[in-house]
């Protein structure tokens, strides 16, 4: 019998998390100030969440955000979601995190007036960026 495992991580800006989402070409639902979204799994099973992917027709991930811890937990019946859908929690965990890391890098560097000059990919998929700053 399968059943709903969560993940946790910390994700402090939700619109940036959206954007990953989209990026890595998600469809997702994101419920109203104030409510939450069901998250379906195994045999009609569901749990709510502040956000959920559609990962398959049958199966989602669920993501609950603590705006005040900035902890984030991904929730999904992760057996049928990977049967279903090809996602493995940790490869989907790792995915999103390391492109959430990215953007929140490409932010911090822009705001303290450095210039990305250089971004490569190693065989690892790890993203190493190069930037520099002009002085006065």
């Amino acid at each position: 019998m399968s059943h709903f495992t969560t993940v946790q991580t910390k994700i402090k800006n939700v619109l940036r998390l959206e954007l990953v989402l989209e990026e890595l070409g998600f469809n997702f639902t994101k419920a109203e100030v104030g409510q939450k979204v069901l998250v379906k799994g195994y045999l009609g099973q569901t749990t709510e969440a502040d956000l959920v992917i559609h990962a398959s027709k049958t199966y989602e991930i669920g993501i609950n955000i603590d705006a005040e811890t900035g902890t984030a937990t991904f929730v999904a019946d992760w057996e049928f979601v990977e049967t279903t859908a090809g996602y493995d929690q940790a490869e989907f965990t790792r995915k999103v995190m390391q492109r959430y890391a990215y953007h929140t890098v490409k932010e911090e560097v822009t705001k303290r007036g450095y210039t990305l000059e250089e971004e490569t990919v190693d065989e690892e998929n790890h993203i190493h960026v190069t930037v520099s700053s002009w002085g006065d």
